[in-house]
This record gives structure tokens, C-alpha cells and sequence, in this order.
């Protein structure tokens, strides 16, 4: 059982090391993963030992409060941030604090600045009304703060001490000697000892305590204000919930909350409004912006049996769709969930900073201690040896330490997220940096996985479309995915088909049926040899196509040639890009495919891959991975998630790209939402800067701490004379916190690498080596079968334009047999009164 709890107390990296440790020791729990940033905690346990009862008591035993958090994931509406919440209460509790430690300072110390203060100030015999002031000016700060001591106190009677320890001991230390020297100045005043009065009016450490309470929670302020926008990503994505949706019910619309929806309820989305859950069009069409989800700004045209997801923005049409998911099942709802268990898992790199924190104020208590005595022995003087105690408490932070790592984290995730990247943990985040070569699944992954034409070089005395006719009529009864192929390049074309008879398949040769009682057989080579047909010099050309990793499909009627339709998945426009940034990285490419050697190394040789694995089978796949992990490589697998999924699971980092609305891929550590290769470029560079930026953060907060703590003691008062006074302690202490989540938070400004891909028009190669290119053309306006024929008609009337427009998806497609202009295309539907929106 893995369940998430919300912790409450938590004010350092201490706090959270020791609710670890005290849920660690429940029996039956496997892992624990506190997340001080989200004030949350995640436990893997075993149901069968304990519940989350048991886990809720030790962390109450430890001094904080649990509990299991309602179902934020849901459409519903989002409550108020819980940081800018506490960071508002901060804000308060400092300009409160202000307002009276300006007046503390100003008595307290202008005498030393050569401030101007009144003559009250300065009659000896007012020494004793001036103390009192100053302490009762304190005690509204220490009120105000009081939350250092009430969560201080209570820790270190648990024996387990936090940042909030070491202001209160340092603080309260500072107030109980001001409060011992008003007691022997008013000895003095009773006695007649002027002197001891003079040296103890010297002595009052009060507006240190006050100081100390107030640049700390000013630092608390800031810090908690950069730790809110950590956790951004997650609140925008929140924030994209609808709150209602449009159900039709009884044959009647009717607006009910979100959390009301339930599976297969028909919803109708208007124009401009939000998709309230998971589903698929029943009717209607549009174009529907997903970037919230995939980080892909092109909207995306949805018709009649596409999937729709949660949280996306229909644009211009409308439609009705059937829900399929709803609540915390949404796709929205997935994402959330995987980027706050990411922000709340732990990298392997946070190992000893963890290590460090679990024992690092009781240790400073422990200096503090020993510091003190040294001075009060060295020197005799309780002043100075109350000054080098209280600095080592106020200038050790461990929060700069704690948040080194998850603070990174955080944003990281966040940012992955924004861009259409899920990592699931920290550790994948940061293993993905080490990574040496990447494992590349071929179909769909670097190439389209749906097969294409891509030549058709009829016999002499046949033509183009005379061949495609013939080719998709006897392939339309056929199930194999060539097929498809060849009848979507014919319905593209608007060729009538022919109706087939006495069709037959012989697995892995071809088919033979009869058209219009002449029969004819499509296949491979091997197939019309058998049957007696000469190729007609025909083997020369399927011979160049298969070594281009093109699969020939030879035609004939009776005993003579009609051509060859050659077909291949293509390769993704930016996989070409991709391959080459991952070697730009350092990083070999591998590709691993099911397709024969011949088509496989084609296709490896124009993206420029390093080495090609071809004829494995899925169960194979996984053996390959651990092959090359077996040469001392770290791996990483790039797959779509299904029949990848044992090589995912054993790779070093497993990426699922092409998922869409599956974001579920138990199997995969990264999912990529959108089936871009470049996308797993991005995912390595925000690795990389991630863990830098990681790096960057421990480095300065140990430093901090190493030569802080030091100054603060006065190890080198011998040498230089220096000796830190507690204020300028706190301060440090405040801003070294800032100073960590501020230069993680520069990580919100970074950008994917897109790089310039250029548009390539899809081109069928005909036998006169001509190119007929094809272009999609998206048009606005058109409302009926009439508006149709209008803009097929003006299309059509352009010399070497072929075209067809599909009024659902508001599209027309265009084959150009000569030297057309895209100006020229546009403005041919413009002067038939329509928009050209887009044309690629």
C-alpha cells in the first residue's frame, strides 16, 4: 500500500529527518519519504503488518500532527495555497515585530551609532526605566514569535531538536542574562553600587533576542514566498480543473459540478469552454489546444472516435463526447499525482545531506555548549562567552542544507511537467544525467507507426491513378496494415474503388482476387515468380526501394505487369533532430526493431543512427538492453510503453513516449505526453541542470555551515580579532535559506532545445521521377456540403491541383502534380469567400 499523508509541524530538515525515522520504525512499513517543501510524507507499507492509524500515532509520538489528505486531484475548487498562507502570516509577524524592535535598537544602541536621544535617556539615575523599556519592548517580539518556542521546546523535550530550537535556546539565553542584569542593576540601585549598575546597564542583551526573533522570521517570509513558487507547476495545473460541466441527461443539457459526472454521461464542450473529464467524441468536431497537458502549442483536430483529455481548451467547433474518466482518474488528475510523488520522493544524491541534517542540531546544540564554557574560561567573562554560545545557535541553519535537494527537485518536476515530461522520481531525474546510451524502440517511437505510400511507378500504357485504383480496390478486404496504406492514399486521391471478387490471402506472399472478372495478384516478388509472371524489369526498381527501406508491393493482371506501390513508416519529422542532439550530448543512439536488417539499417542510416539492432522480437528486447548494460553502460529505453515494457523496466531510466492520455505506465520512470523524440533530449538536459543546480546548492550550504559556525565560536578572534555578534548571526542564518531555494527557482526559466524542423511535404514518387506533393490546409468558414463543393471547386480549377475537403474536420487536402505556390493555394479559397488558417 503506498499512502500519502499530510504532516503538520514541520519546520527544518530536521523535523522532517526525525518523522522519517519515527515512521521507519513502525513495523511494516518498507519506505518512507518526507517532503518538508509540501509539508507531506509518503509510506510504502504492508497492510497485512499496520494501517495508517499506526503510522498517523508515530508521527504524532514524535511531537507533529498526520493525517490522510482529501482528494485534491479532483475537479473541485482549489483551495487557497497553503504557503502563501503561512508566508501572509510571516509578513504580519515581521511588520508587527518591526514596530517594536525599531524603538528596542534605537535606545538600545543609538548611544553607539551618536544618535540623537533625548536628555531622559542619558540621566544615569533613569538607567533602571531605560532597561525596563527595552524589556518590556522584547516581550511583544518574543509574543509576537512565540511559535519559535511553543514548536522549539516541545522538540527538544521529544530529543529531537530543530531550527526552531536553536532560535528559541538562542533567543531565550539572551533574555534570561538581559532579565539576570536587571536583577544586579536593581541590586546596585538598593546597595549603592553605582558601579555594578553602570557595568551591568552595559550588559542587557535584549535588543539582540529581539533582533534575532525578527530577521529570522523576515527570512522565514522570504524563504517560505520562493518555496511557494516551487510548487507552481502543480497549482496551475490544479488550477485547470473545470468546476462544472454541461451533461446531457433525459434528453436535456443541464450544468452539473464536475464531481457529479460519471462514466459514459454525454457531454457537450461550446466553443472557447474546457473538457471537464477523460473521454471520446461521439459527435462534432474541433481543434483542441492540449498544451496545459502535453506542452505542444498547435491545437489538435478531434473528430468522432478521438480521445479527449481533461483540462483542454476546445477552440472554434463544438462537440459532444462520452466520459471515460472521471475524478481522480483523469488524465489531469494522473499528472498531478505523478509530479507530487516526484516532488516527494528522494534522489540518492540527498543521501548525505539527510545524514547530516538527522544529527546536525544536536551537534550545534552540543558547540554552542562547549563554546560557552571555552570563553567563560579563557576570558571570565559571562558577556563574552554568552555572545559566542548564542551566535553558534543563531548562525547554524539546517534548513539550508534540507533544501538544497528538494527544492531542486521540485521545480524540476514542475518544469518537466509543464513541457509534457512526467518523471516519476527523483531518482530517475537524476540517474537520467549519467545516462551513455540511449535504446530507441523504431516503430512509432522514431518513426510515424503508421505505414505511408510513398512511391507508385506504374507499367508503361497504366497510369497513377489507374495503378492506386486497381491497388486499393483488391487491398480494401485485406486486414494488413500496407493495406491501409494503399486505400488511404486512394481515398486521399478521391479515386472510386472497385468492388473485389473471390478474394484470397496467402500469408506473407500477397493476394489475388478479381476485378471486374480479370484477376489480379499483389504481393512480393517471390509471389509473381511462382505464378509465372515476368517483373518486366520491375526487380531492378523494388530491389532500390527495399535498400531505401521501402517495402514493394508488385502488381499484375493476368500474365502482365500494372507496377509497384511501395510503402514505409516514415521516419518523425524531428527524430532526425533528436538523434542528432542526443550525440551532441555525448550519447550513442541504438535502435532496436522487429523489421528486417535491409529496412532497418536504411531507416538507422538517414537519422544518423550509431548502431541499428534489428529482427529482435518483443521478448528480446529486454535481453538487448541488459546486453549492453553488461558492457558497464548506463541505459536508457525509449518506447511506447506496451510491448517495450520489460526493456523499460530493465533500463537504467525507462521513457513511454506517445503515451497521450495513458499516463499510467507502471513500466516507464519518465512519460513523454507527446510522441516527440526531442522531448527525451529535453528530459536528459533538464537532468543535467537539475542535478548541477542540486550540486550547486549542497556545495554552498555546506560551506556555509563550514565556515559560519567556526566564525560564530571565534576560532579565529585569536588571529584577527573577529567575533560574530549574534544579530549578524541571525541574518546570515536567514538569507542562507533564501539564498539555496533562489537559485533553485532559477531553474523555472529553463527551455526545451526546440530546434527548426523543416515542414517536409509528404511526396509520392511517380515513374517519371516527378513528385506529387501533398499539403493539408485548414479552413475556416465552411458551414455546409455547399461551402464543401465551393472550396473543392475553387482548388480544383488551379492547374496541377487535386483536391479533396472534409467539411467535419474543416481540412482540404491537396496533391499538386506541378509547381504550385502556397500564396496561390490561398488565395483561391480566399476569393471563394473562406480563411486558410494553416497549411502544411
Amino acid at each position: 500500500m503506498k499512502q500519502k499523508f499530510d504532516v503538520t509541524g514541520m519546520t527544518c530538515t530536521a523535523c522532517s529527518a526525525h518523522v522519517e525515522k519515527a515512521v521507519c520504525q513502525v513495523a511494516g512499513v518498507d519506505q518512507v519519504n518526507v517532503n518538508l517543501l509540501g509539508n507531506s510524507m509518503l509510506v510504502d507499507y504492508n497492510e497485512d503488518q499496520t494501517d495508517s492509524a499506526a503510522i498517523i500515532r508515530a508521527v504524532e509520538a514524535a511531537g507533529y500532527g498526520a493525517s490522510i489528505p482529501g482528494g485534491r486531484a479532483k475537479a473541485a475548487p482549489v483551495r487557497a495555497n497553503p504557503m502563501e498562507e503561512e508566508a501572509a502570516g510571516m509578513k504580519r509577524r515581521f511588520f508587527a515585530s518591526l514596530v517594536f524592535l525599531l524603538p528596542l535598537f534605537y535606545i538600545a544602541m543609538g548611544h553607539m551609532m551618536g544618535w540623537p536621544l533625548p536628555g531622559f535617556f542619558h540621566d544615569t539615575g533613569n538607567v533602571m526605566v531605560v532597561a525596563m523599556i527595552q524589556f518590556l519592548l522584547t516581550l511583544p517580539i518574543m509574543y509576537l514569535n512565540r511559535k519559535y518556542y511553543t514548536v522549539g521546546f516541545r522538540t527538544l523535550w521529544h530529543r529531537a531538536p530543530n531550527m526552531d530550537s536553536l532560535i528559541a535556546l538562542g533567543s531565550t539565553a539572551a533574555v534570561v542574562y538581559g532579565v539576570a542584569a536587571l536583577f544586579q542593576m536593581a541590586w546596585g540601585l538598593g546597595h549603592g553600587d553605582q558601579a555594578r549598575v553602570d557595568k551591568w546597564s552595559m550588559d542587557l542583551y535584549f535588543e539582540s533576542a529581539g533582533m534575532i526573533l525578527t530577521l529570522i522570521t523576515l527570512g522565514k517570509w522570504l524563504e517560505t514566498r520562493s518555496k511557494g513558487k516551487t510548487s507552481q507547476a502543480i497549482t496551475r495545473l490544479m488550477d485547470l480543473a473545470p468546476k462544472t460541466a454541461l451533461v446531457v441527461r433525459d434528453g436535456a443539457e443541464m450544468e452539473l459540478p464536475v464531481e457529479e459526472v460519471m462514466v459514459g454521461d454525454i457531454i457537450v464542450v461550446k466553443p472557447g469552454g474546457r473538457v471537464p473529464v477523460d473521454g471520446v467524441v461521439v459527435s462534432g468536431g474541433s481543434s483542441v489546444d492540449e498544451s496545459a497537458l502535453t506542452g505542444e502549442s498547435i491545437p489538435v483536430e478531434k473528430g468522432p472516435g478521438d480521445k479527449v483529455a481533461a483540462a483542454t481548451i476546445n477552440k472554434n467547433g463544438s462537440f459532444t463526447f462520452r466520459a471515460t474518466r472521471v475524478g481522480e482518474d483523469t488524465t489531469l488528475a494522473q499528472m498531478i499525482r505523478l509530479v507530487e510523488e516526484a516532488s516527494s520522493s528522494k534522489a540518492p544524491i540527498a543521501k548525505l545531506a539527510d545524514k547530516v541534517a538527522g544529527v546536525f542540531v544536536p551537534t550545534v546544540i552540543a558547540i554552542a555548549l562547549v563554546t560557552a564554557a571555552v570563553w567563560l574560561i579563557l576570558t571570565q567573562s559571562v558577556e563574552s562567552a554568552l555572545t559566542a554560545g548564542v551566535a553558534v545557535l543563531v548562525i547554524s541553519c539546517p534548513c539550508a542544507l534540507g533544501l538544497a535537494t528538494p527544492v531542486a527537485i521540485m521545480v524540476g518536476t514542475g518544469k518537466g511537467a509543464e513541457n509534457g515530461i512526467l518523471i516519476k522520481s527523483a531518482e530517475a531525474l537524476e540517474t537520467l544525467h549519467t545516462i551513455q546510451t540511449v535504446v530507441v524502440d523504431k516503430t512509432g517511437t522514431l518513426t510515424q507507426g503508421k505505414p505511408q505510400v510513398t512511391d507508385c511507378i506504374p507499367a508503361p500504357g497504366v497510369t497513377e491513378e489507374e495503378l492506386l485504383c486497381v491497388a486499393a480496390s483488391l487491398e480494401k478486404p485485406s486486414e494488413h496494415p500496407l493495406a491501409d496504406a494503399i486505400t488511404a492514399e486512394a481515398r486521399a486521391r478521391n479515386i472510386p474503388l472497385v468492388e473485389v471478387e473471390g478474394f484470397q490471402a496467402a500469408p506473407g506472399r500477397g493476394i489475388r482476387g478479381a476485378l471486374h472478372g480479370e484477376e489480379i495478384l499483389a504481393g512480393n516478388q517471390a509471389m509473381l515468380e511462382q505464378a509465372g509472371i515476368s517483373l518486366a524489369g520491375f526487380e531492378a526498381r523494388g530491389e532500390e526501394l527495399a535498400q531505401a527501406g521501402k517495402t514493394p508491393l508488385y502488381f499484375a493482371q493476368r500474365d502482365r505487369m500494372l507496377g509497384v506501390v511501395a510503402v514505409a513508416d516514415r521516419p518523425k519529422p524531428t527524430s532526425a533532430a533528436a538523434v542528432q542532439a542526443f550525440r551532441e550530448l555525448g550519447i550513442d543512439v541504438v535502435m532496436l526493431t522487429g523489421d528486417n536488417q535491409r529496412t532497418a539499417q536504411a531507416v538507422g542510416q538517414e537519422l544518423g543512427v550509431s548502431q541499428v539492432i534489428a529482427q529482435v522480437l518483443p521478448q528480446d528486447k529486454e535481453k538487448a538492453v541488459a546486453a549492453l548494460q553488461a558492457q558497464g553502460k548506463r541505459v536508457a529505453m525509449i518506447g511506447d510503453g506496451v510491448n517495450d515494457a520489460p526493456a523499460l523496466a530493465r533500463a537504467d531510466v525507462g521513457m513511454a513516449i506517445g503515451a497521450g492520455t495513458d499516463v499510467a505506465i507502471e513500466s516507464a520512470d519518465i512519460v513523454l505526453m507527446k510522441s516527440d523524440l526531442l522531448d527525451a533530449v529535453t528530459a536528459v538536459r533538464l537532468s543535467k541542470k537539475v542535478i548541477r543546480n542540486i550540486k550547486e546548492n549542497l556545495f554552498w550550504a555546506f560551506i556555509y555551515n563550514i565556515i559560519g559556525i567556526p566564525l560564530a565560536a571565534g576560532v579565529w578572534a585569536p588571529i584577527t580579532g573577529w567575533q560574530l555578534s549574534p544579530m549578524f548571526g541571525a541574518a546570515a542564518m536567514s538569507m542562507s535559506s533564501v539564498c539555496v531555494v533562489t537559485n533553485a527557482l532559477r531553474l523555472r526559466f529553463f527551455k526545451p532545445d526546440r530546434r527548426e524542423v523543416p515542414a517536409e511535404p509528404e511526396q509520392i514518387h511517380s515513374e517519371k521521377g516527378t513528385e506529387n506533393m501533398k499539403k493539408t490546409m485548414l479552413i475556416e468558414g465552411m458551414m455546409c456540403p455547399h461551402c464543401q463543393a465551393h472550396v473543392e471547386k475553387a482548388l480544383n480549377a488551379l492547374e496541377g491541383v487535386s483536391a479533396t475537403v472534409d467539411l467535419a474536420a474543416k481540412t482540404a487536402t491537396v496533391t499538386l502534380t506541378g509547381q504550385v505556390s502556397d500564396e496561390t493555394l490561398t488565395n483561391a479559397v480566399t476569393e471563394a469567400g473562406y480563411q486558410v488558417v494553416s497549411l502544411s
